[in-house]
């Protein structure tokens, strides 16, 4: 009998099936190619929906992204950071002539109550046992730092973010404690240390509105608006109030 040209296997007695014809053509490496010749490896990620929102402003309710600043905001704590530490800077350096001379009066001492070497000399100056503007060398000197750093493109994280509120509250917090200090017990003024309170409440309220506005601190709708809308008031108003103890404190002294 002449042989048949499909063999059937020995052992089954079935005819095996025919090989699959290759699916890409010879020669091309990865996977088969799909419609119009894109790999499926290599596919548009068209529609394969939308990644992480990278704009500084988006996806504000993630709290592991890290998020940049605009330069407004980074050139303010640029400037209330490089004000805080002039202020430190000239306080320091007249601690140190008044150790050295007790006689020594500083060139804001202008009046009694103008009288930056009265308040040199409290026990207020050294709260922590050693002159306070030495701590705020080092605490705006960060806050300038951060704020180079977003002008060069730094992001940082959530917990970067509340650290720095956490540090501005603090300082506006100290300051106010000091300034009641000067009012009310040491009964004088020190224009440098004012100028590290205006520094520091317009720093503090500016870090606020911007945490506020990306997410980072939870805060009413009310609060976000007014935020949002008006972050210029809060600083207005913490200033105004401040200013308005100042010039009650000694009336008829400012108007004899």
């Amino acid at each position: 009998m002449s042989t048949v040209a499909t063999t059937r296997d020995t052992n089954t007695g079935s005819v095996p099936a025919p090989s699959p014809a290759p699916d890409h053509a010879p020669g091309a490496p990865g996977g088969s190619a799909g419609p119009g010749g894109r790999a499926p490896g290599s596919a548009s990620r068209r529609g394969a929906g939308p990644g992480p929102a990278s704009g500084p402003g988006a996806g504000t309710g993630d709290a592991d992204r890290a998020t940049g600043a605009g330069r407004a905001f980074a050139w303010l704590l640029v400037v209330t950071g490089a004000a805080g530490v002039l202020a430190a800077w000239v306080i320091t350096l007249d601690k140190f002539r008044l150790l050295e001379d007790p006689t020594y009066t500083p060139g804001c001492s202008l009046n009694p109550v103008v009288s930056c070497g009265s308040v040199m000399k409290s026990a207020q100056a050294a709260v922590f046992g050693f002159p306070n503007p030495m701590l705020g060398l080092v605490a705006y000197g960060m806050v300038v730092a951060i704020g180079a750093g977003l002008l060069a493109g730094a992001r940082h994280r959530r917990w970067f973010w509340l650290g720095l509120q956490a540090g501005t509250l603090f300082g506006v917090g100290f300051c106010a404690w000091l300034a009641q200090q000067s009012l009310y017990v040491i009964n004088a003024l020190c224009l440098w240390c004012c100028l590290a309170w205006v520094a520091t409440a317009v720093m503090f309220w500016a870090v606020t509105a911007y945490n506020v506005g990306r997410g980072h601190l939870p805060a009413p709708r009310a609060v976000r608006r007014l935020l949002g809308e008006f972050p210029w008031v809060p600083p207005v108003l913490h200033l105004g109030a401040v200013g308005m103890l100042v010039l009650t404190r000694w009336w008829d002294f400012w108007t004899g």
